[in-house]
């Protein structure tokens, strides 16, 4: 028999006559939900610098807004059961003045790690001293004053207002990467948001002033009399979602296709759920969207066993949106189905934050530490059908005949490839920075990051000192090592891959490579013999990180490659980076960035940098050789002219790089990807 939890009956639902509406509380909401959603990007993005700029970083932040958003919810639910309204204003008060104390967000210096550290508790630190009060404030504002419009006489039930404070969040995720963070610098993006946020405070404090005065009768019943069932109903409904939303995300970057932004649309999809379903209950028509829902599931299932890297993207992508876009409406629809009356708003509001940040951490961090792979994709789709069975369970024969095969189907194709990707790789492993699989085919070795290659090996005796992939003979980094011969050559490279570039070093060279994941390392020597050249070392920890440590190594060519996948380290492309680099460089040495993506034109970036450190640039193409193992290839060497004027081999074979009139010089600060997408 199908378990209280999981039944698909819906509450009775509350009509009231004639609502007003709170104009100034619906201002406040969404003026404070824009407020949370802006600060996100803007602290990440001063953060990232410091912190090696890795995807890891991003994952730490978001753990510490999660649990913050949560806490937020709790505060809220605490203030309105605990105290009378007079107290609910003092206190709210209080913490809101408060909190201006610690503006602007800008984090402090003395949170700027050395390097050597573990950074996750010095990053959770430096977020709570920087933005802890303001966030955990503005996360508490939807709730609290939902709460509050609820104990008014003559008001309806402002459930409305969730699906407003979605509407903001969404206006506030798609507007930075456009309007945002293209012409301000990260401190001037801090620096406007603490004035709004400033200007937010009187205004969440008259929305507030009301609840000190006359309250609606209290209600029949305390929150504390919601059944265990409900809650956890509340919660299931919340965390899958969640879950669903965020491998998806992780997915499509990195086993589809590694394009930056890309995150933007499944998180947009998952709030634009969250407006439909508590907008109006038109929106949700359970008749339509559980056999889509149902559909979908199987079509993914099967999308997952059968797709490769040559599947177009075009298909793949939105197949897998609309997937996340169904699952999405029938999991918040039935949330929205079992809202409760006013009295328990907050518990509601309170397991709905729980539900969404145990999804977001089981993936963000349980699957780094659980899987060997990213596999959170194929758990989710299967817990997906597997939880809605349950829900749908007994309703109808057919339905269950239906919904059994449906969730048979989709765990069957998810463990099949998951079976697929385990016995197509030699290893498959994952940590803190992701996750890495060691591929043998006939004639290579490849070690691969999702669908990015870190570097490829031939398996023949013969030939495993052959120089392949983008560093190959005919390639910008080989012509500049070349081209400086010099005896006792120095070469230093920032991002290991399988150490493909120590193949040139010759008798009394020194190759030092910078490496961020240990991991890689590790798979480079055991797994690949480029490494076993005397002339090679490699150095853990972020590059800039190190190089910024270390007294000059007067590189005859140092080479920036980092930038081939989806998580751009930005902060290895700015003015202040290549101040660093310089200090390593001998004057007649040669700057060398490997600027090939697939989805951004970082010739550009790097042409301006040359530019504004008063060098000359040069962009050398290499197509494809299959013979040789080369790949195509874009490199830009940056010198002084006279450096680049002595080595005519060099000026033959490349062209200057075209900069767009008034591109501006990538620094710490500002620097603006979505300008530079293909």
């Amino acid at each position: 028999m199908a378990s209280a939890v999981l039944s698909l009956a819906a509450p009775a639902q509350i009509v009231v006559a004639a609502p007003k509406t709170p104009w100034r509380e619906a201002i406040a909401i969404f003026f404070g939900s824009f407020l949370l959603f802006q600060i996100q990007p803007i602290i990440a993005k001063q953060v990232l610098p410091w912190f090696g700029g890795s995807a890891a970083v991003w994952t730490t932040c978001l753990l510490f807004f999660q649990s913050v958003l949560f806490l937020g919810y709790v505060y809220a639910h605490l203030l309105l059961t605990k105290l009378p309204p007079r107290g609910q204003f003092a206190l709210h008060a209080v913490l809101l003045l408060a909190s201006l104390a610690t503006l602007p967000a800008i984090p402090h210096v003395v949170w700027k790690p050395l390097g050597t550290e573990d950074p996750i508790l010095r990053i959770l630190g430096l977020l709570a001293t920087t933005v802890g009060l303001p966030y955990f404030l503005l996360s508490a504002t939807s709730p609290l004053i939902q709460g509050w419009i609820s104990r008014r006489p003559g008001t309806a039930l402002p459930y409305r207002f969730y699906a407003l404070s979605n509407l903001a969040s969404l206006a506030a995720l798609l507007a930075y990467p456009v309007l945002v963070e293209p012409f301000l610098s990260a401190q001037q993006q801090a620096r406007i948001w603490s004035v709004l946020f400033a200007l937010f405070v009187p205004l969440c404090l008259l929305c507030a002033r009301p609840g000190v005065g006359p309250a609606s009768p209290p209600p029949r019943l305390p929150a504390t009399a919601i059944p265990l069932a409900t809650r956890l109903q509340w919660l299931t409904l919340a965390a899958l979602p969640s879950v669903l939303s965020l491998a998806v995300t992780n997915h499509l970057s990195q086993n589809v296709a590694p394009i930056p932004f890309l995150w933007i649309l499944p998180l947009s999809v998952y709030l634009l759920s969250l407006i439909l379903c508590f907008d109006s209950d038109g929106w949700y028509r359970r008749a339509i969207v559980l056999p889509t829902f149902g559909l979908l599931l199987a079509v993914s299932g099967w999308v997952l066993l059968h797709e490769t890297p040559d599947w177009s993207v075009k298909f793949v992508i939105p197949v897998f949106t609309a997937l996340l876009f169904a699952a999405c409406m029938f999991f918040h629809g039935e949330l929205a189905f079992r809202k409760p009356a006013a009295h328990s708003l907050t518990s509601y509001y309170l397991m709905m934050s729980l539900g969404g940040a145990l999804g977001a951490v089981t993936v963000a961090l349980g699957a780094p530490i659980l899987l060997n792979g990213n596999y959170e994709m194929h758990v989710a789709l299967a817990a997906c059908a597997l939880f809605t069975l349950l829900f749908h369970y007994r309703r109808h024969w057919s339905t269950d005949l239906a919904w059994t095969a449906v969730a048979v189907a989709t765990v069957t194709c998810c463990w099949g490839s998951v079976r697929n990707m385990q016995n197509s790789a030699m290893l498959s492993t994952r940590d803190f920075y992701g996750a890495l699989r060691i591929v043998e085919e006939p004639a290579t070795r490849i070690m691969v990051h999702g669908t990015v290659s870190h570097g490829t090996q031939f398996r023949d005796p013969r030939r495993q000192l052959d120089v392949t992939t983008y560093y190959a003979p005919g390639s910008g980094v080989e012509r500049a090592i070349h081209a400086l011969a010099r005896p006792r050559q120095r070469v230093g490279v920032i991002g290991l891959g399988v150490g493909t570039l120590a193949a040139y070093a010759r008798p009394g060279d020194e190759y030092r490579f910078y490496e961020l994941n240990p991991a890689v390392a590790d798979q480079a020597r055991h797994y690949f013999t480029y490494l076993a050249n005397p002339a090679a070392s490699v150095h853990l920890g972020d590059g800039r990180l190190t190089l910024e440590r270390e007294a000059p190594n007067h590189f005859d060519v140092l080479v920036v490659d980092a930038f081939s996948g989806d998580s751009i380290p930005v902060h290895l492309l700015s003015r202040q980076a290549v101040r660093v680099y310089l200090r390593h460089l001998r004057p007649d040495g040669v700057l060398a960035f490997h600027v090939s993506n697939s989805a951004l034109n970082l010739v550009p970036v790097a042409d301006r940098l040359a530019q504004d450190a008063g060098l000359a640039a040069l962009h050398i193409h290499a197509d494809t050789d299959a013979a040789s193992g080369r790949s195509e290839s874009d490199w830009v060497l940056a010198a002084p002219a006279s450096v680049l004027a002595a080595h005519p081999s060099l000026t033959a074979a490349g062209r200057s790089p075209v900069v767009p009139p008034g591109f501006p010089v990538w620094t710490d600060e500002l620097s603006n990807l979505f300008a530079v997408l293909k």
